[in-house]
């Protein structure tokens, strides 16, 4: 298959690629390498992709129109992996434009390009996020999610309502994909256990929201990328008239799946995981619950369980001993 990768240097993208070139896909992937976090971690990943023989990168924008339709122009397509978005829920609360920019102008563009290409499938990232204020675990893709709790939440919300539009009005087919928590090596350095590593093996102190009564739903980046790997296979057809009234499904060819570990971890039993995979005691600073943030996630994964045969299933010991390891050696930390 040719696959195209949007954000293919990014934590994600980045991992999706290389799982598709090791599989012998031709896979051409775009990325804008902003600064968000370092750039010099985006361009190791892009070395190493650009060791495959069947890759090729586009360093452009997906919010650059005409960029857009120049790269759709010269190429096809079997499907498309739109992984690029401004990423972060805090980050949103001080830089909305970055999210209106890259996750709905960009996304609109994404699709203008797969609809007059008529591409076979498009596959996307959702998140979590979008499950907002909804506080019945686990969440289900087909529960309401009409309460999102920070921008980012609700650029990923249109996301997913733009994408049924053009799946109806089209005949696009799409799938969404809500990812809960990846984390793994090769991960972006603003999530919370990348800086908590650094910060233990720096001997400063890590902060814990919401007095750190939190859970979440980590889930180890091959478990995410396997499921990623399923669902651009399995193109959506249209369920009939009787599915509508679910987020998640409908008559267009149009699909939602949750994409987690289904075993939410407290966030002390997993700073314990992450001391233990490192040999060193964490520092604590207990705080306040931060704007746009929520208590506990947990997915609900039987939708995907049942359309691919895959459930996520890494152990957070095995996944956290993984990054670690990736870590000392990348940052060269002990």
């Amino acid at each position: 298959m040719k696959i195209l990768v949007t954000g293919a240097a990014g934590f994600i993208g980045y991992h999706l690629a290389q799982a598709l070139l090791q599989r012998g896909d031709e896979v051409t992937g775009v990325d804008n390498l902003n600064d968000y976090y370092e750039v010099s971690l985006k361009q190791a990943r892009l070395r190493r992709l650009q060791e495959f023989p069947l890759f090729r990168f586009h360093r452009l924008d997906i919010a650059d129109r005409l960029a857009m339709k120049e790269l759709f122009a010269v190429e096809w397509y079997d499907a498309v992996a739109n992984l690029a978005a401004q990423p972060g829920v805090r980050y949103s609360l001080v830089n909305p434009n970055a999210y209106i920019d890259s996750n709905l102008v960009g996304f609109a563009n994404v699709l203008e390009c797969c609809r007059h290409q008529k591409l076979k499938h498009l596959v996307f990232a959702s998140s979590s996020s979008v499950y907002g204020a909804n506080n019945r675990l686990p969440y289900s893709e087909h529960d309401a999610v009409d309460h999102p709790l920070s921008l980012y939440a609700a650029t990923k919300r249109a996301n997913e309502l733009m994408a049924h539009t053009y799946a109806h009005l089209y005949g696009l087919p799409v799938t969404g994909l809500r990812f809960f928590t990846v984390y793994g090596p090769w991960g972006r350095p603003d999530m919370a256990y990348f800086s908590f590593t650094r910060k233990i093996l720096a001997g400063e102190a890590i902060p814990l929201f919401n007095q750190g009564q939190m859970m979440r739903d980590f889930t180890y980046v091959d478990d995410i990328i396997e499921g990623v790997l399923h669902c651009i296979e399995r193109i959506p057809e249209g369920s009939g008239p009787e599915a509508l009234g679910s987020p998640a499904t409908g008559a267009a060819p149009y699909r939602l799946y949750n994409i987690g570990n289904s075993q939410p971890v407290p966030l002390a039993q997993f700073i314990e995981t992450l001391e233990a995979a490192l040999g060193r005691k964490a520092r604590i600073e207990l705080l306040p619950m931060q704007p746009g943030d929520v208590e506990a996630t947990a997915a609900n994964t039987e939708d995907l369980e049942r359309a691919t045969g895959f459930k996520p299933h890494t152990p957070i010991a095995i996944g956290i001993a993984k990054f670690v390891e990736w870590y000392r050696s990348y940052y060269n930390a002990r």
